[in-house]
C-alpha cells in the first residue's frame, strides 16, 4: 500500500524521494504515532513534503488516494479470524485461566493422541479438541497452562511444552560491534596470558638495557606476542522466547570473538541435549553428538551456556521432554554430564533478574549449576568471570 503511496505522489508531481519515503518506512517502525489516518497524513507530510508551497498539492493527492482505497473495501467487511481469536484469548480472566485443569505429562500425551484419532474437522474457540483460541491443551491461539502448540505462532502466554511445527532459526551475529565495549571489559576479566609463536613484539624494557650494554648503539630485542590463552566452549540457546533477547546475546558473542582467542560454539534450543549444531540452517542435516563433543575438550577448556532458562519444566526433567523432538534421556542428565567435563562452567541468562523467581525452569536450572547462574550485565559477566578464573 505504502509503496502504492509513493508513486501516487510522484504521479501528482511532488517530488518525493526514495530516502524521504525510506524515513517515512522507519518512523513507522518505530511506533512513532497513533494508528489513526489523521496521524498518518501529518507524519506522511513532514517526512515526504520540504516545501510548504506543496502542501495543497499534497491534500489534495492524500485525499484521492485515501477515497480510492475506501472505495476498494467491500461494503460487507467481516471479522478477521485472528482477531476474533485474539479477543477470545484476552476475555479469559485470570480466575477463568487459573481454573483450567493441567493434565501432568502422561495424560496430555495420552490426551493427544485420542483427539488425532478422533477429530476430524476443524475447531476454534473451544476447551477440547485441537483448534484455534479458546483454553484447549492441543492447538494454538488460545491459552492453557500446559498444552501442546500445534501450528501457528505462539499466543505470547509461552506455556507450551510441545511445540509441532517445524521451526527456523538463524545464527548469532558474531559482528556487532554496537554496545560491546562494556561486555569486553568484562570477559577480560577471564584472561590468561602466555608467549606464543615467532618473534613478533618489540620488547622495549630489555631493548632499552641491552642499548645501554652496548655503549648507545641499538639493539632490538624481540619476544614472541602474548596471546591469550583461555580455550571457552560457548553454548547458545536459539529460537523461542530467546528471540526477546538477540540484541544483547549479539553483543555478548561479538565481544566473546573478540575477547577469546580460543573460542567454539555450538547451538542448542531450550536445554542441551544429545546433539548440538553450529549452523542454523543446517541445523537438521549437521549435527554434533554431545558425546563426541565432551570427549573433544578437556577440562582445560571453560565452558558458557547462553539462554533465558525458560521452559517447560518437563524440558529438564521428563525424557521426551524436549519441544522439538523425543530425547531419550532428559535435559538435567545432560546439564550434569557437561558440568561433569567442564568444571569451570556457568550460565549465563539475558533475562531480568527481577523475573527469574517466577520461573520454574530457571530456578530448576540454577539448581543444576550449583547456583553458577548470572545476568546477561556487565556485573553479571564480571562475577561469572571471577567464578571461571577460580
Amino acid at each position: 500500500m505504502l509503496i502504492d503511496f509513493f508513486y501516487h505522489l510522484r504521479a501528482r508531481k511532488l517530488p518525493v524521494s526514495v530516502q524521504e519515503y525510506l524515513t517515512l518506512l522507519s518512523a513507522l517502525q518505530t511506533n512513532l504515532m497513533p494508528p489513526s489516518i489523521d496521524d498518518f497524513y501529518h507524519l506522511a507530510r513532514m517526512t515526504l513534503v520540504k516545501d510548504e508551497t506543496l502542501f495543497d498539492r499534497y491534500d489534495q493527492a492524500f485525499g484521492e488516494f485515501y477515497h480510492r482505497l475506501q472505495a476498494a473495501i467491500p461494503a460487507d467487511k467481516e471479522i478477521p479470524l485472528d482477531w476474533l481469536i485474539k479477543e477470545l484469548q484476552k476475555n479469559l480472566s485470570p480466575e477463568e485461566k487459573a481454573a483450567i485443569e493441567k493434565h501432568g505429562w502422561d495424560k496430555l500425551m495420552e490426551l493427544f493422541k485420542e483427539r488425532l484419532e478422533e477429530q476430524k474437522e476443524r475447531h476454534a474457540g473451544g476447551n477440547k479438541w485441537i483448534g484455534t483460541g479458546g483454553s484447549s491443551a492441543f492447538g494454538h491461539g488460545g491459552y492453557h497452562p500446559e498444552g501442546i502448540r500445534v501450528g501457528g505462532p505462539s499466543a505470547g502466554n509461552r506455556t507450551a511444552i510441545k511445540v509441532w511445527e517445524k521451526r527456523e532459526y538463524r545464527d548469532y551475529d558474531d559482528q556487532q560491534e554496537l554496545g560491546t565495549r562494556n561486555f569486553k571489559m568484562a570477559l577480560r576479566r577471564l584472561r590468561r596470558f602466555a608467549r606464543e609463536g615467532a618473534d613478533l613484539e618489540l620488547d622495549l624494557d630489555h631493548t632499552i638495557a641491552s642499548t645501554a650494554k652496548n655503549a648507545g648503539f641499538l639493539d632490538l630485542q624481540m619476544v614472541p606476542e602474548r596471546h591469550n590463552t583461555v580455550k571457552v566452549v560457548m553454548l547458545l540457546d536459539v529460537g523461542g522466547s530467546m528471540d526477546d533477547h538477540i540484541a544483547r546475546v549479539e553483543e555478548l558473542f561479538s565481544a566473546a570473538r573478540s575477547e577469546f582467542r580460543h573460542l567454539d560454539v555450538y547451538y542448542f534450543h531450550n536445554c542441551p541435549y544429545e546433539s548440538l549444531w553450529q549452523n542454523n540452517r543446517r541445523r537438521t542435516a549437521e549435527r554434533f553428538d554431545t558425546w563426541d563433543i565432551l570427549r573433544k575438550y578437556n577440562d582445560d577448556w571453560r565452558l558458557i551456556i547462553v539462554g533465558d532458562a525458560t521452559m517447560s519444566p518437563y524440558e529438564i526433567l521428563q525424557p521426551g521432554g524436549s519441544v522439538e523432538h523425543y530425547n531419550k534421556e532428559t535435559g538435567a542428565a545432560w546439564l550434569q554430564r557437561l558440568l561433569e567435563n567442564w568444571p569451570k562452567s556457568v550460565w549465563l541468562n539475558p533475562e531480568p533478574e527481577a523475573y527469574w523467581q517466577y520461573r520454574q525452569s530457571i530456578a530448576i536450572i540454577k539448581n543444576i549449576m550449583h547456583e553458577r547462574m548470572y545476568g546477561v550485565t556487565v556485573s553479571g559477566l564480571e562475577k561469572a568471570m571471577r567464578a571461571l578464573s577460580k
